[in-house]
């Protein structure tokens, strides 16, 4: 079990890079013209040139907390961390699963004035995935104590 778990949680580590450029949805503002493809990346870079404060918190929670949370428990997963991070490392977890949270609400909100028009992408159910197998894995890890 513990060898399934180290692939899974190793996968994301490619999973994750992948998911960040991957289109999460098309948006423009009328149906008329075509759409932009918006990714984590390309959404980040626009945040830095219009609110710095607001792209510092995005960055955390969509890069450095998922990315972080899954070499955790890598280090967990090779007896490199002790399994007391492990709750900290859950933490993470949660604090990447509210940017996918923000994400789905604006495309929410978005739909419901009814000016522009906006599409999921894959990109959006790959990030999901990424932080949904990781809070699985976490969780198997800690039930391995």
């Amino acid at each position: 079990m513990l060898n399934i778990l180290r692939i899974a949680n190793l996968s994301l580590l490619i999973l994750f890079p992948i998911a960040w450029f991957a289109p999460l949805m098309r948006a423009g503002l009328l149906p008329l013209f075509g759409l932009n493809e918006i990714s984590v990346i390309t959404g980040m870079q626009a945040l830095w040139e219009s609110d710095v404060a607001l792209a510092l918190l995005v960055t955390a929670f969509a890069l450095f907390a998922p990315y972080l949370k899954t070499i955790g428990l890598a280090l967990i997963h090779f007896n490199l961390l002790r399994r007391k991070a492990l709750p900290a490392l859950s933490w993470l977890g949660k604090l990447a699963m509210a940017d996918v949270f923000l994400v789905a609400l604006y495309i929410v909100v978005v739909k419901g004035i009814g000016i522009g028009k906006v599409e999921t992408a894959w990109g959006l159910y790959l990030f999901t995935a990424c932080i949904l197998a990781s809070i699985v894995i976490s969780t198997l890890t800690a039930k391995k104590t």
